[in-house]
């Protein structure tokens, strides 16, 4: 046999083999559950497929147990239920001050250009500083920001801030790589997202209290649910001390478990 025809044959028999080995792992991956729900995000190191809670029932998703952002064991703090990295491991760096965290955001915020975005929450953990901005005119959560403890540089928060967020989010038309995006330059908010979601804020408590029942039993939601445009965002407490939030959709109820913070230290609002 001609070595060109051999060639040929062993191209055609690895691109055989491949096709086979992508269907298999597409029927394993839909035999196991996975899904389109977006929901909590590798926090329980059970080896699961990727459970995502919604008031909907119990589903499998990309960012669920074990999944994309696994988290290492079923406990508070690092490397537990809020220590799954999900952009790698921290450095061992001393965290923000409140003070630091604060004067990082108002920088930021002033390159917005809009004068209705305030500081309402800092929450300094372990990993990072959480900043929650709201708008004066409506009271309302525009967007949750994250600060890093060793550059103070301050970037829009993954998962609900950037994909449930219909005014300010990755969603709400200016994409990851364009205007406002989480590559690109900065925006003022979408001018046609509405404030009214078909779960109610009582609704969206229940559903989170529900699943911390389920998955992390002693946990209990804030007494609030802190509306932003698409979604709730709650702090969960133990012992009357905030241990992380979550975030709950406003629409479909599904619950999305913050997972990069860390154990807590302090707060400001």
């Amino acid at each position: 046999m001609k070595k060109g025809l051999v060639i040929t044959f062993a191209v055609i028999g690895g691109l055989i083999i491949a096709a086979l080995v992508f269907g298999t792992g597409l029927f394993l991956g839909h035999a196991y559950g996975y899904g389109s729900n977006y929901a909590g995000s590798g926090i329980f190191g059970r080896g699961a497929r990727g459970y995502g809670y919604s008031m909907m029932g119990n589903g499998y998703g990309m960012m669920g147990r074990g999944g994309m952002m696994g988290g290492r064991d079923n406990s508070f703090g690092r490397g537990g239920m809020m220590g799954g990295y999900a952009y790698g491991s921290p450095t061992a760096v001393a965290p923000l001050s409140i003070d630091q965290a604060k004067q990082a955001v108002e920088s930021y915020l002033k390159t917005y250009n809009n004068p209705d975005l305030e500081l309402k929450e800092v929450m300094i953990f372990e990993n990072n500083a959480y900043a929650r901005i709201t708008e004066k005119s409506t009271g309302i959560g525009a967007m949750e920001l994250l600060v890093d403890p060793a550059t103070s540089a301050v970037y829009p928060e993954y998962g609900p801030n950037m994909m449930w967020n219909q005014k300010y989010g990755q969603m709400s038309g200016y994409g990851m790589m364009g205007r406002g995006g989480m590559m690109g330059g900065f925006w003022s908010g979408s001018t046609t997202a509405s404030s009214e979601m078909t779960v109610s804020p009582e609704t969206a408590l229940a559903t989170a209290q529900k699943f911390l029942d389920d998955e992390f039993p002693g946990y209990k939601t804030a007494d609030d649910a802190d509306p932003f445009y698409g979604y709730y965002t709650i702090d969960i407490m133990k012992d009357g001390q905030p241990a992380g939030m979550l975030s709950v959709n406003g629409y479909t109820g599904q619950v999305f478990l913050h997972t990069w913070h860390g154990a807590f230290i302090e707060m400001w609002e």
